[in-house]
This record gives C-alpha cells, structure tokens and sequence, in this order.
C-alpha cells in the first residue's frame, strides 16, 4: 500500500524532476524536434521546469494548495521556451486544473489530472500531430484511467504511467514518417517520459529512473532506438520563431490564432486574460509583434534565426563525427583558454573548464569521458581538489578509464608528453604519472584575507604570494618579484626547462619583461611563454 503524500512531498518531487530534466537536456536536444529546428528540445523543456520551481520557490511558506498550483501554472506559461516548452507549461496547467478539486493525492486524482493535461495540451496546438509528444501525454492518461479502473494504489498508478510514457516514445517513429527514417523517438514526447520518471521516482523515494528509458521492462520490446540528429530543415518556408508573453484584457485567442496562421506554422497562443504566450514560425516578426502591440504590451520577446542555428548544429556534429576513433583518449581539466588550446595540440580530446575555484562535478568529468571516441580514457584532473571526483567518474564509466592524478596544468604537459597509444591503460597511468612526478609547479596569485606562509611569516590581503607545489614559499608586492623568489625556492638554476602561463590579466608586455629578467638571471635554463588566459593566476610555472 502506498502511503499518503504531502504537498511538501509534491513540490519537493518537482524540483527533482526539473533538475533531472536539465541533466539530461542534451540527451534530449540530439534527438531535434518536429517539423523544423526550434531552439533545443531539452533546454526548452528545462527552462520551462525551472521556471516553474523558481517561481514555486517565492511562496510563501504557508501558501494554499490554490497558491501552489497558480504558481505552477504561471511559472510554466511565463518560462515557456520553444513549442515544445509551450505545450509542457500547458501540460502542467491540466495537469493542476483537473486535480483543483483533490484533497490528496489518489488515483483518481491522477486520472482526473491526466485527462484535462490532455484536453488542454490539444487545445493549445491547431493542428496536432501524432506520434509527437501529445501522443505521449495521451497515452499516459489512458494508462492513468486504466490505474483508476483497476483500482491500483497511487505507486502503482504512477509506475504504470511512466511505463506506458516510455512505451508510447518508443511508438513515435511508426506514427510519424520523418522520425522513421531517421531512426529516432520524438524529442519532446521523450522529454516528458524523462520528466514523468523523474517526478515519481522522487516521490516514491526511489534512487535512479524507473524505467530503462527506451528499452523498457516491458515484455517483448524491441531494441533500444538509436538517438540521433534529424536534418530536417530543408524544405521549411520559415526562418525565424517568434517567442514572447503578452499582457492583454482585450485579446481574443481564436482571432489571434486565425492571424498567426496567416503568418507562419507552429503557431500557439496560450493562457488566459491577461496573460498569455505566443509563439510561432515566420518569416516577418515585425508584423507579428506589431499584430500583438496593437492589443496589449508585449515583454520577453526572443527571436530566433532558425536557418543558422540548424547550420551551426550540423556543423558541430559533423566535426563530432569527424573525430577518429583511437586506441587511447584524454580528458583534462583545465581554466584558461590558453591552457586548453596547449592541452588539445597535445593530444587531449575534451578539456573540462574548471580549476582551483570551479572544480567540476563526477557528472561533468563522466560526461566528456563518453564524448570521447577512444578504447580507453585517461582524466587528467589538473587540480588536488578534482581528483577524488575524477576517480569517480572512472569507476563510473562504460568505457575503460584511469586517472592520472595530476595536480596542475604543467604536471599534464609532462604526462602527455610520455603517453603510448600501443601501451595499455595501466601501463600508461604508470609511465604518464612517473613523468610528472619531477616537474615542480610554481603558481602566482593575491592572498585574499591574513595569513602566515609555508615559514609563520605573515601574509596581509591583498599581498601577492607564490605557491610552490601547494605550500607558500613567497610573498611580495608583484608578480615578477615572487616568481624570481619562487624560482630561487625551486632551484631553479638546477633546472633544464621553465614552462611559462601568463593569466588573462598579465599582458604580453608584462610577460616579455619576466622573461628577459628570468633569462638574465638564469642564463642556463631555456624559457618556453605561453598564454595560458588562466583567472586569478597571473603566472603559473613549472620547472624541470
């Protein structure tokens, strides 16, 4: 038996799902969207839920379940983005509508939710077409009235829908052609399965999606279907989709529609007096607004290029596929464009942008791991505070991974310079971690409260001081002064080679002259400057 859900328990589940979303969001934008490129389907879609949890976040703590709801349904129209976030922000006001009259949370609740998310979802759009994602919300209310007449408990009910959400996506491509022949699901209609999932597993209280996405529990499935791009743009009469609110006692929402349609496709008008969202594909976004500005005040307009947004996305996946598959990849962390240009010449597939103040997460390092088209990846995790998350993202991914536990910038340069693609993985961990193991690294920055260095001496804020491999060897008033103080720490007239970063505040002046002081100071030691474009660190070295 299930047990009795709060309205706590409810919003809590939507902040889950809306995060959920957005995780997933580019799983969801490669799958493009019907009839015409319009923005991302997942980042639409994300926006729309985050919309709605900010605006849910600004009640009250003692707001009324009329409240709630309100704030739902505003939130999901004012942060509509795209055709497909318009539809999901008229899903969720059925959905809030067909339950105003529930006092908990029950079966028929669901049922009743479900039926008006679906009359009000249709009603949004002119001509609906099947196998987008208002067949999918029509499906998940048929499993929903099947839950209710079944008189299963509220988890099951909800279970059951999520079920029949993913079995309905997989559905699509025979319902409509274009998604056939290319081989993949709706995106949208994909979006809400995710969202569907996301929302009960959180309710339920259960870890990890309920359902295996596209392969499904169900008995007899066929296998997963592929996700991959359309290139549908050819042939549409459109180039811009026009997107905004507007704010009107006076609009007529048949009219208005009657004259989007004389304007373009995809057209939408959404809400009620005085609000409302539109939307639609054109190409004269100035007789559209000006349609609009006539009957009220418009706000939020965005205005979209269609034509080259589709180029640039073909475009990036076109070099993704470019990308040869090799033995062995790279993943580096890295902060400064500078850094990541010397990191990619060295061989490195996906530099993650991150550092001493924005270390990435397990999921960012995973995520570049599977865009690498390798046997097997190395994570170069640049940073002390990055590693232990490195580690986990290896022992998370699919694909064969390792760390070699680098700590900056520097120490990679010297591990990448030994890496092997005829070696294996743990014979280059070894060999690439041996290789940094004697580059010392220097690095320059300004202390930002009283301290002491690495000697009980004090440190004032605002000092610059210079950290050598982790522990604070220098302080002085500029940059030049503690790097020659750092050099002299570091031996640095033992060394063969300095590797030079200059941060996106140090200029190349200011960076010719530290060389020429460092090369009249140490005649033996040959100096390699580069733009590193590093924050916060104006110079970072290593020696070896």
């Amino acid at each position: 038996m299930s047990q009795t859900y709060t309205g706590s328990d409810v919003l809590a589940a939507i902040a889950s799902a809306s995060a959920q979303l957005s995780e997933r969001k580019e799983e969801i934008n490669r799958l493009n969207v019907f009839p015409v490129p319009d923005g991302d389907t997942g980042t639409n879609m994300s926006l729309t839920l985050k919309s709605v949890v900010d605006n849910i976040a600004k009640l009250p703590a003692n707001a009324g379940v009329a409240e709630v709801r309100r704030a739902i349904t505003t939130g999901a129209l004012m942060g509509a983005r795209g055709n497909s976030g318009v539809i999901t922000s008229q899903i969720l006001r059925g959905l809030c509508e067909g339950c105003a009259e529930a006092e908990e949370v029950s079966t028929a609740a669901i049922d009743a939710a479900f039926s008006r998310a679906v009359e009000v979802a249709f009603q949004a759009v002119r001509k609906p077409v099947e196998g987008t994602i208002l067949t999918v919300v029509k499906d998940m209310a048929a499993a929903a009235k099947h839950a209710r007449k079944k008189k299963l408990s509220v988890d099951e009910a909800l279970e059951a829908i999520v079920e029949e959400g993913y079995a309905s996506v997989k559905r699509t491509p025979d319902l409509l052609p274009v998604l056939k022949e290319n081989g993949v699901v709706d995106a949208g209609g994909f979006g809400l399965a995710i969202l569907a999932d996301a929302f009960t597993a959180a309710l339920l209280g259960k870890s990890g999606p309920l359902g295996d996405e596209l392969a499904l529990a169900r008995a007899g499935a066929a296998p997963k279907v592929a996700i991959e791009q359309i290139n549908d743009w050819e042939g549409s009469k459109y180039t811009y989709c026009n997107e905004f609110l507007v704010d009107s006692d006076v609009l007529d929402k048949d009219e208005a529609l009657d004259f989007l349609s004389t304007m373009g496709d995809c057209e939408l008008c959404v809400g009620e007096k005085p609000k409302f969202k539109v939307h639609v594909h054109s190409n004269t976004p100035d007789k559209v607004l000006h349609y609009f500005l006539e009957r009220g005040q418009i706000s939020e307009v965005f205005i979209h290029n269609m034509k080259l947004q589709s180029v640039e996305r073909n475009e990036k996946l076109a070099a993704e596929e470019r990308s040869e598959h090799k033995p062995l990849g790279f993943v580096a962390v890295a902060a400064g464009s500078g850094m990541a240009k010397i990191l990619e010449s060295l061989g490195v597939d996906v530099v993650v942008s991150g550092g001493q103040t924005m270390n990435p997460s397990t999921k960012d390092l995973l995520d570049a791991v599977e865009r690498v088209n390798a046997d097997a990846v190395i994570i170069l995790p640049n940073n002390s505070n990055i590693i232990m998350a490195a580690q986990s993202a290896a022992g998370l991914s699919e694909v064969p991974c390792a760390v070699v536990p680098t700590k900056s910038v520097p120490q990679a340069f010297s591990a990448l310079f030994s890496a092997d693609e005829t070696a294996s993985l743990e014979e280059n961990v070894e060999n690439m971690t041996s290789a940094f193991a004697d580059t010392k690294t220097g690095e320059v920055t300004t202390a930002i409260k009283d301290s002491k260095d690495a000697h009980d001496n004090p440190i004032h804020n605002g000092d610059v001081i210079g950290i050598a491999d982790g522990s604070i060897e220098a302080v002085g008033s500029s940059v030049e002064d503690v790097v020659m103080s750092l050099l002299d720490t570091m031996e640095a007239e033992d060394a063969d080679t300095l590797t030079l970063l200059a941060g996106e505040d140090f200029s190349d002046e200011q960076l010719d002259a530290l060389v020429e002081r460092i090369e009249s100071r140490f005649d033996e030691l040959e100096v390699d400057a580069h733009r590193g474009e590093q924050p916060l660190y104006p110079i970072v070295f290593s020696v070896e």
